[in-house]
């Protein structure tokens, strides 16, 4: 396993963690953009243009990008986040360049207007479709209560009348102000044939123009608001909450993830065996979110709605246990072992080792081995829970609840 890294002269980063023993090679662009980036009244152009970028180039229709990775052979996708966009494939070592030559080449999508129009359809249909679903918005609802006047605060969908509203030339703008060479990395796994690769990359992109792109990371400080929505179709209660944490970057992000592990995963956790295995809710979570410059602790509640005012207080109840007693030595090693498995096992596969290391290069600009990964969780300690909890309380929450009675 070797770690290798370029930086072409147009600002494009190049890193890959070469596994000549791989079965396959993961490639992806990551963007260091998305709905944060974003104003109103573009709201959910980062995810429409995910969109776009597979309709086609100056030099391919989206029926050859389709037909491409088809007969590739590839697994192909694409999301978008509040902070980035990724594009990504996983194709046999044989194809990889070809793969990598269609994946830089949509990255300078055509940006056709009939096919602008056609896919604006889509979007407005997918937006549609989670509104239909549970938890009805809860999720974007309360990010955008938690942080207020905070740029995470912005829907990573947008919203039917933003994306209505929005043009091709708005689309457009905002590309030319992201999808600069500089704002993107290519992200490699597996068996890469990195001085290959390198040499492919820097012919398909010299006519890429590199330009400054620039984004804001203040630290946000949760209002906690409550807000309560009636959905009458709905036959559960579905309640987010949400509390300060720690930033992508902050030192005891690694004590944030164990301590939301104890108290929150979905199985063997404080609120799997007070509520799950009892019976008392459907489903009882918390997790760590990290985010540039700030983060968050996110809960999820999804219970009978006669059982949501006893279910809230029982949380709360809790939360004020944890910060004032901690944790036990007993949860800390289960919750390592947790943790740590779950690294080793994921690491088995290039396409999530291409996911690891591309999130780990875009917010923190570090490379890890697994064994590193695992040493910095091995090394968290009681002591480093409490200050986490000291630091950031957790009986401030920002709640939204859904559910059929007001």
């Amino acid at each position: 396993m070797q770690f290798r890294s370029h930086q072409l002269e147009n600002g494009l980063e190049i890193v890959a963690e070469c596994n000549p023993q791989a079965y396959s090679t993961a490639i992806s662009y990551f963007v260091r953009t998305g709905a944060r980036d974003e104003c109103a009244e573009i709201a959910g152009v980062s995810h429409f243009l995910e969109h776009m970028v597979f309709k086609g180039t100056e030099s391919r229709s989206a029926e050859d990008v389709n037909r491409e990775l088809d007969e590739l052979g590839s697994q192909s996708n694409a999301f978008t986040s509040e902070e980035q966009t990724v594009y990504y494939c996983t194709v046999l070592p044989e194809y990889q360049l070809p793969a990598l030559n269609l994946l830089t080449d949509v990255m300078r999508p055509s940006l056709r207007l009939d096919d602008f129009d056609m896919e604006k359809q889509v979007i407005l249909e997918e937006i549609a479709k989670y509104a239909d679903q549970p938890p009805f918005g809860a999720h974007e609802m309360a990010l955008a209560l938690h942080f207020g006047d905070h740029p995470l605060h912005h829907s990573v969908l947008g919203t039917t009348e933003s994306v209505s509203a929005l043009s091709r030339d708005q689309m457009l703008e905002y590309f030319n102000r992201q999808y600069s060479p500089g704002n993107l990395k290519l992200v490699l796994a597996g068996n890469v044939d990195f001085d290959a690769v390198v040499d492919q990359v820097e012919r398909d992109t010299e006519h890429w123009i590199p330009f400054e792109v620039t984004r804001e990371a203040p630290r946000a400080e949760g209002t906690g608001d409550t807000n309560f929505v009636r959905k009458e179709m709905a036959a559960l209660d579905y309640t987010i909450q949400l509390y300060d944490g720690p930033s992508a970057t902050d030192s005891t992000r690694h004590a944030g993830r164990v301590m939301s592990t104890i108290f929150g995963d979905d199985n063997g956790s404080r609120l799997f065996w007070e509520f799950i295995d009892t019976g008392k809710a459907e489903y009882a979570v918390m997790e760590s979110c990290e985010y540039q410059g700030t983060g968050a602790f996110l809960g999820y509640l999804c219970c009978q709605p006669s059982q949501y005012d006893a279910n809230i207080q029982r949380i709360t109840e809790m939360l004020a246990d944890l910060s004032e007693n901690g944790i036990t030595n007993d949860e800390l090693e289960l919750a390592l072992s947790k943790i740590c498995s779950h690294i080793v096992l994921q690491s088995e596969r290039p396409a999530s080792r291409m996911f690891t290391v591309g999130a780990n290069w875009l917010q923190r600009g570090t490379y890890h081995t697994v064994r590193e990964s695992i040493d910095q969780y091995k090394a968290v300690t009681r002591e480093d829970i409490q200050n986490l909890l000291t630091e950031f309380r957790l009986d401030r929450p920002t709640t939204v609840s859904v559910g059929p009675e007001k």
